[in-house]
């Protein structure tokens, strides 16, 4: 089973960062961490590695239903998103689809949760 909506999508990195930012918050999720692979692997390892940013989005109302529902689905937020830049120069837009990675959970309620947070990541990854 796929555990992710992504799409290959036209722009600079940057920008794309930018828009995804914004496509998030339009729905309703705001960015909690920004992790910059490239330079963290840099830093870390002193090894180049290809643009690529961790994005832990946050809808504050889900999240809190979430862990109402199930006091541990804490280990498994934020929703990721990323952004990467393959060699060939393409960008993809990647976020974590919930209904996937929750189905093992056996919880009627964040089954339910994770199809409204699955919606609102699949209209940020196609809002390009």
């Amino acid at each position: 089973m796929k555990f992710y909506i992504n799409r290959t999508v036209e722009g600079t990195f940057d920008n794309i960062i930018e828009r995804v930012i914004v496509a998030l918050k339009a729905e309703g999720f705001g960015v909690l961490t920004d992790i910059d692979v490239r330079q963290t692997m840099k830093t870390k390892i002193n090894l180049d590695f290809r643009p690529y940013r961790i994005l832990g989005a946050c809808n504050p109302s889900l999240a809190h239903q979430a862990l109402t529902a199930e006091d541990k689905i804490g280990t498994m937020l934020p929703c990721n998103v990323i952004v990467q830049q393959h060699e060939n120069g393409e960008i993809e837009v990647a976020a974590i689809d919930p209904s996937s990675s929750m189905q093992g959970i056996g919880n009627s309620a964040l089954t339910e949760l994770a199809g409204l947070v699955a919606e609102r990541l699949t209209r940020v990854v196609a809002n390009f």
